[in-house]
């Protein structure tokens, strides 16, 4: 078997995967200890910049997070041992949801409604991947030894 490796992914492929996928977890600090929460989100991109909108219950834990937050995303394949991350280094702002007809144009439609009416935005400072490929096999028998 040849080994597995670790792979630095480009900005291109961290921001497809963040356009492909609604669900992630945002983290953050507090008093005693991180904490991790998943959260669906919008990536959305405009003229030299881009942010992830999230909804998040008024006075809640997550609309009570620091200004430097952490957002991640991944993929992993248990069976083969491998998979892809994305992390997000960002800040974390409030937003009007009546200003710009921002509710209108990027809601993240979160899975849990109720309550979630606190609009937030986290606009990246750093966006970084990785990926882990699983160690190709080596087999021991070629296939033309059945044919």
């Amino acid at each position: 078997m040849t080994d597995e490796w670790l792979e630095e992914l480009p900005l291109d492929i961290c921001m497809q995967h963040l356009r492909e996928h609604s669900v992630g977890r945002i983290a953050f600090a507090v008093g005693d200890g991180p904490l991790v929460f998943p959260v669906n989100y919008l990536l959305v991109e405009g003229p030299g910049a881009q942010w992830l909108a999230i909804r998040a219950r008024p006075g809640g834990v997550i609309d009570r997070a620091p200004v430097q937050v952490a957002f991640e995303i991944d993929q992993i394949d248990t069976a083969r041992k491998q998979g892809w991350s994305v992390l997000v280094r960002g800040t974390l702002h409030r937003i009007d949801a009546d200003a710009a007809d921002f509710r209108n144009r990027f809601d993240p439609e979160p899975w849990v409604l109720a309550e979630r009416d606190s609009w937030l935005a986290i606009a990246p400072f750093a966006i970084t991947g990785r990926a882990l490929h699983a160690a190709a096999i080596d087999w021991a028998f070629h296939v033309r030894a059945y044919l």
